[in-house]
């Protein structure tokens, strides 16, 4: 039977929403009034389906995460669009495995620590906003790198890409920071991606095509 842990304390409500929404929430809800009590019939029912967008986009749900010996959780929910070897990346020196998952507008949005782990460097870098399923987002987008060390001294570097929607990188950790496995480190505003560099005895139990929960879901072991 596997075993599971909260890597945040669970939040005393039924709908967690990740606080950078709350005045992007607060001023539909206040333009979504004002058009009500103009009696503007259709920009209020449109303004109150833009609260209710905004509200969904910035859901933030408690995740229970496996507690299982050298498993690597997902760092976004969204599509695993590639699960590939490589070889001196510009991010990761050396051979490893890479794995990136594209998020829709329609997915979480929450980034959470892959494993357990200190933080060695945040590294930010400006960019343009390519579509960030695309290979030029790799290279030309903002992104944000957290660099990881695990006990074992293990690397792990996972970066969070901005995309041709998403304008605002949200990073809570910085160099020192000790993190456990599935612990929330920030969010991606609208549409984005997220990449993650293992070492080469990593062994994926996922394929591209999967829909994969930050935090919840497995993707691999590192041996």
């Amino acid at each position: 039977m596997n075993n599971f842990n909260w890597p945040d304390p669970p939040r005393a409500t039924a709908f967690p929403i990740a606080r950078p929404g709350y005045p992007l929430i607060a001023a539909a809800a206040f333009v979504t009034a004002v058009f009500a009590l103009l009696g503007l019939t259709i920009p209020a029912l449109t303004a109150l389906a833009i609260t209710f967008f905004i509200c969904a986009f910035f859901r933030d749900p408690d995740r229970l995460v496996p507690d299982e010996p050298g498993k690597v959780v997902s760092p976004a929910d969204g599509k695993v669009i590639k699960v590939e070897n490589f070889e001196n990346e510009e991010l990761y020196p050396g051979k490893g495995v890479k794995i990136s998952i594209f998020m829709s507008v329609f997915n979480v949005h929450v980034n959470r620590a892959p494993f357990a782990g200190k933080v060695v460097e945040v590294r930010y870098r400006p960019g343009k906003f390519f579509v960030a399923s695309g290979d030029r987002a790799v290279t030309d987008n903002e992104h944000n790198a957290i660099f990881l060390e695990t006990e074992e001294e293990k690397q792990i570097c996972f970066v969070q890409i901005a995309g041709l929607v998403a304008r605002r990188i949200i990073c809570r950790v910085q160099a020192g920071d000790k993190l456990g496995r599935g612990q929330r480190i920030g969010m991606i505003c609208f549409g984005s991606r997220v990449d993650l560099y293992l070492p080469p005895d990593f062994v994926p139990e996922i394929k591209k095509g999967d829909r994969v929960q930050a935090g919840a879901s497995v993707l691999g072991a590192i041996q």
